[in-house]
């Protein structure tokens, strides 16, 4: 049928993953549209009707009737080239009781003459056909203005953009969709003890504190190598596409299981890419009696040191279990990476560091000499340390640094890039040479 491609050329971006393979789509994908000036959520939902590969038909069906329920207005879309199949008769017996806000869809009407063939499917019940080719463009105009036009009244005014955008990442079945229900508070996302269910990533809207902030909910990684096929090698693309885009990220960990390695592939995207983080320890009400909630954090800073300065929190998704603080806690991360700290306090914090461990000398060759340092960029804080030569400086000693400046600056919990820059003696202009440290390898 192609609803997914015509989700993504509605709104005019590739939203949904698109894929031969029938049901593909499991969750209500959702995007906020804009027609003739008119917003409203428009939604791709899972095909009905289809048997899922994984058993999960039952819950993709109950997400498909949560959004019929509460849609102004429903697409049914068929295959325009297929002509009539059993599911497209089943879908209609479902729609029937809804049939006034039901428009009829015949997807894949690629050329003019094809829209001839279309007519058959007035026996479904909706009326003509409206024709449409999503991969080729034809029809999408009239279908946007007629969507605008049945949704008029109901549409809503410039919606705020989000202050915050969090993507849940973690491997599989680490409870991610459970968590970003219960950040919902309704069944936003399908939860099933089958990992893997989730394959796109899903945005889910909420207010906290009269905020509207944005949770990413994404595909759970596993082993490149494991990657069943495409379907799984997409997911995994749009799980690391979410971190990109996140101000924060929620690394979940399931605790009843030990920390492996794809844990720590997960960490070294979040350093890479400088992302602050919350290390939620996710199904403690399973581990609780089975170690502290010290011990386990020694034990995440053995076993993810890159991470060393993220903080803790202990969660049970499953029963709501401290996700509210967990959320304070995102927004307190948030705040740290945007903070911009003055020249002055910056240069202090070197000296004292300078005084407290001079660096040494490298291979023999002659010790750096430090001038001055200076923040350059917010999200992640950024800090830019002229020297007379970066290559001097040592990466035990940029370690040190890295971490005397986390323990003086207001960023003990977020990642810091930190830049050593060569200067020419006499002047500001630095050398071509240049020695980078991210503020994840402080282990």
């Amino acid at each position: 049928m192609g609803k997914s491609s015509l989700f993504n050329a509605l709104i005019g971006r590739r939203a949904s993953i698109t894929e031969p393979t029938a049901g593909v789509t499991r969750d209500r994908v959702t995007e906020i549209a804009e027609f003739q000036d008119q917003y409203f959520e428009l939604v791709d939902t899972g095909g009905h009707g289809v048997v899922d590969r994984d058993d999960l038909s039952e819950h993709v069906e109950g997400q498909i009737l949560y959004a019929i329920n509460q849609a102004h207005l429903v697409l049914f879309v068929v295959d325009g080239r297929a002509g009539i199949n059993p599911l497209d008769r089943k879908t209609a017996e479902l729609l029937r009781r809804r049939c006034d806000i039901v428009v009829l869809v015949a997807n894949k009407v690629d050329e003019p003459h094809m829209a001839g063939q279309a007519g058959e499917f007035v026996k479904l019940g909706f009326g003509e056909p409206v024709t449409v080719s999503a991969v080729h463009g034809h029809g999408r105009e009239e279908l946007r203005d007629l969507i605008a036009e049945r949704v008029r009244d109901v549409a809503t005014e410039v919606p705020r953009d989000p202050v915050l955008k969090i993507a849940l990442v973690g491997k599989r079945n680490a409870g991610k969709s459970t968590f970003i229900n219960a950040i919902a508070g309704e069944p936003r996302v399908i939860v099933s003890e089958i990992p893997g269910t989730t394959r796109d990533s899903i945005d889910v809207r909420f207010e906290k504190d009269g905020r509207t902030l944005v949770a990413i909910d994404t595909a759970g990684v596993r082993k490149k190598n494991k990657l069943a096929d495409d379907i799984e090698f997409f997911a995994y693309t749009r799980a690391v596409d979410s971190i990109h885009r996140a101000d924060v990220v929620l690394f979940l960990i399931d605790s009843t299981v030990p920390v492996g390695q794809v844990d720590k592939r997960l960490a070294g995207l979040l350093v890479e890419q400088h992302k602050p983080c919350v290390l939620v320890v996710n199904k403690w009400d399973l581990a609780k009696g089975k170690a502290s909630t010290d011990a386990y954090g020694e034990y995440l800073t053995k076993t993810l040191p890159q991470l060393s300065y993220a903080p803790v929190s202990f969660t049970s998704a499953l029963s709501g279990r401290n996700i509210g603080s967990t959320i304070d806690l995102v927004a307190s991360l948030y705040k740290q990476a945007q903070t911009r700290v003055g020249t002055g306090r910056l240069n202090a914090a070197l000296q004292e560091a300078l005084s407290r461990n001079m660096p040494p000398t490298k291979r023999g060759k002659r010790r750096p000499k430090f001038y001055y340092a200076t923040q350059i960029a917010v999200t992640p804080p950024t800090i830019v340390v002229f020297v007379n030569a970066a290559s001097l400086v040592t990466v035990g000693y940029r370690r040190f640094l890295l971490n005397r400046f986390r323990e003086s600056l207001p960023y003990e919990e977020v990642p810091i890039r930190l830049i050593f820059r060569g200067r020419r003696a006499g002047g500001p202009t630095p050398e071509s040479g240049r020695a980078i440290i991210e503020g994840g390898e402080d282990g």
